[in-house]
């Protein structure tokens, strides 16, 4: 296939609604544009939350922007567990009955009642790169992933069509290390199950 799908590592992260966003920091606030990610219109800010869980807390988290109609924790397997919470899971925006979680900045709190996931891998293609390989929304495959010491296969790989996607498979920081991520990284190989 001549289009490439480059694979990149998904570092924790949070989407916020607008409330979440005004009750930590201060009525009005907007996010603030850190740097642009690969899908159009998704970005990477300034802002960060610290967040607390039964067991652990993680610090630092970036939350991506724009502001969304929910609240979503994406962690790893492992963040999850340091979290002391069940690592659920889900395709991105589907939060039903997950864990929740206190987010804060500094000494203001938001508990969240839902919206810790750990985000089911995928590949975001536009319809004309999705014809190439011959896959439609929706539809699970496995992906080859050539790497110069552990190249490996994913299964339960979710493809995600829409035109305004850009070529790309997002894999946690777990799965990442699995196969040895480097920037650059590329799928060599789409397999239908």
């Amino acid at each position: 296939m001549s289009t490439k799908i480059i694979v990149e590592a998904s570092a924790r992260h949070i989407h916020v609604t607008q409330e979440t966003l005004e009750e930590l920091f201060g009525k009005g606030h907007t996010l603030t544009i850190k740097k642009e990610l690969s899908q159009p219109g998704q970005y990477a800010c300034e802002e960060k939350i610290t967040a607390v869980g039964p067991r652990g807390r993680l610090e630092k988290i970036s939350i991506l922007g724009p502001v969304r109609a929910a609240n979503q924790l994406e962690v790893s397997l492992t963040d999850a567990r340091v979290l002391g919470v069940e690592g659920v899971i889900r395709e991105s925006g589907d939060i039903k009955g997950t864990p929740g979680i206190q987010i804060f900045n500094g000494d203001k709190c938001v508990t969240l009642s839902e919206g810790v996931i750990v985000a089911k891998r995928h590949v975001h293609l536009d319809p004309a790169t999705a014809a190439e390989y011959n896959v439609k929304d929706k539809e699970v495959v496995m992906t080859k992933i050539d790497t110069a010491d552990r190249a490996l296969i994913f299964d339960d790989v979710m493809i995600r069509v829409s035109p305004s996607f850009k070529p790309a498979m997002h894999v946690d920081i777990d799965e990442a290390n699995a196969c040895a991520y480097q920037n650059g990284s590329v799928i060599s190989k789409i397999i239908k199950r």
